[in-house]
């Protein structure tokens, strides 16, 4: 029993008692400087009337499964191509990884000028191009903020869902392809019959992490266009932050986090036992 104090103890600092604690925030009107008085449920009553909460809503599901579903199909593409005899393979699978180890800082940076209407190479590439006439104001567009968002963050991310997928087709025995090539079996069905099969399960936990790490992704939004233009881009994440760091409101901050923690167990539970069920079939 001793030996598992230090385990208990760890799980009790750090991730029960902020998890609870949270929980008592979401039903008080503690702010900065009050200590906070238990008030109910009139924050989540606040909350969910506010024009805010609903657009935040709609934002992190379009956010979450647009840039997953992106990832998925950069990934398992760079992956079937990484997977092949081909010239310099090892310096593209190092090379790969580049954009997901780089400080999101910087990455988000880099796409910030990336997309400017004045200075950024996008426009003059488009331009030159002649593809547009004009500049466009990718991230103080409303049409176009959260899918230039959305393509910044999974540029980064997608490196991930790449390596995971060719770690686990460096498993499959070639005898399989070998024997499928034999039968008169195509690329396309080789990859449906016998690599997608064999990767449920890394697929499978790989789009359960990499679903609550996107729902929960701040810095694309926060660096890249605040959450504007218009609430166009406000993802919960956001309207966190600006309800506790910037409104100071710390009980309405909580709420907004409570109320979509169902949310997101909820599309958890959904992708885990949509996947179960395909490697079950």
């Amino acid at each position: 029993m001793g030996l598992l104090a230090p385990t208990v103890a760890i799980l009790l600092g750090l991730i029960l008692y902020p998890f609870f604690y949270a929980i008592w925030l979401a039903f008080s009107d503690k702010t900065i400087g009050n200590p906070g008085q238990f008030v109910g449920f009139r924050n989540f009553a606040y909350v969910i009337a506010w024009p805010q909460f609903s657009a935040a809503v709609t934002n992190t599901v379009v956010f979450t499964v647009c840039a997953v579903a992106i990832k998925f199909v950069l990934g398992m593409a760079v992956a079937l191509v990484l997977n092949q005899q081909i010239r310099g393979r090892n310096f593209f699978r190092a090379f790969l990884l580049l954009p997901w180890v780089m400080p999101a800082f910087v990455v988000y940076l880099v796409w910030r000028w990336l997309y400017d209407p004045l200075a950024g190479l996008i426009n003059y590439a488009l331009m030159d191009l002649g593809i547009i006439g004009g500049p466009i104001a990718f991230l103080s567009d409303r049409s176009t903020a959260m899918a230039s968002v959305i393509v910044a963050h999974a540029w980064r991310n997608f490196p991930f869902y790449a390596i995971s997928f060719l770690a686990g087709m460096q498993t499959i025995s070639q005898e399989l392809y070998d024997s499928a090539q034999v039968d008169g079996a195509s690329r396309v069905q080789q990859f449906r019959h016998i690599t997608l099969p064999s990767l449920y399960h890394i697929i499978g936990v790989v789009l359960l992490l990499t679903t609550i790490q996107t729902a929960n992704a701040f810095e694309p939004v926060y660096l890249l266009t605040g959450g504007g233009p218009s609430d166009a881009t406000m993802v919960y994440t956001m309207l966190v932050y600006v309800m506790g760091m910037v409104n100071l409101r710390l009980g309405e901050a909580a709420a907004v986090a409570t109320l979509f923690l169902p949310l997101l167990i909820g599309g958890v539970l959904i992708v885990t036992i949509m996947l179960q069920r395909k490697a079950n079939a």
